[in-house]
């Protein structure tokens, strides 16, 4: 027998390479979480660009619809002025045009009526009054037109409110 051979020897070689596949292990199981942990930020990132891209022209509406508010006060003050002329049907048209233009990109009206439910998530109470046939808490009055964009509300409708009863 060599004297660098004793029997301790394939031993200490089991030792030495249950170690080192011991290290290999706990180095895959490392390299599984980096793997899993780029995976969820792919996702994230993935997620936040189509999120991005989903209201990514919130801005835009938001400053579109002062005009278009001003159109719709337009419209109304010919309607009731009795004018039904060229001016105002194109006034009319124009207004129609740029609903339907946003409404293809997700912004359409918050649909409020008088007699309707407050909902603080859509509508804003400016004032509050006796609401005669509406019961209290429900909206009597709109004062100027909601927006959302998608599930997210652009501009909250103005509303008057039914006060209760004293």
């Amino acid at each position: 027998m060599n004297p660098e051979e004793t029997p301790e020897t394939p031993a200490a070689n089991d030792v030495a390479l249950q170690a080192r596949v011991d290290q290999l292990e706990k180095q895959a199981a490392d390299y599984k979480l980096l793997i899993a942990d780029f995976e969820n930020a792919r996702k994230r990132l993935a997620a936040d660009h189509d999120r991005q891209k989903k209201y990514w022209y919130e801005p835009l509406a938001k400053d579109l619809l002062g005009g278009l508010d001003n159109l719709d006060r337009a419209v109304e003050a010919a309607k009731k002025a009795g004018d039904t002329g060229p001016l105002a049907q194109g006034v009319s048209a124009t207004v129609a045009l740029l609903h339907d233009i946003l409404k293809r990109h997700g912004v359409t009206k918050i649909d409020v009526a008088p007699g309707s439910p407050f909902d603080p998530n859509r509508h804003e109470a400016v004032m509050q009054q006796p609401g005669g046939d509406v019961p209290p808490g429900g909206v009597v009055q709109v004062l100027s037109q909601g927006y959302v964009l998608h599930d997210r509300v652009l501009r909250p409708a103005s509303v008057i409110v039914a006060a209760e009863a004293s």
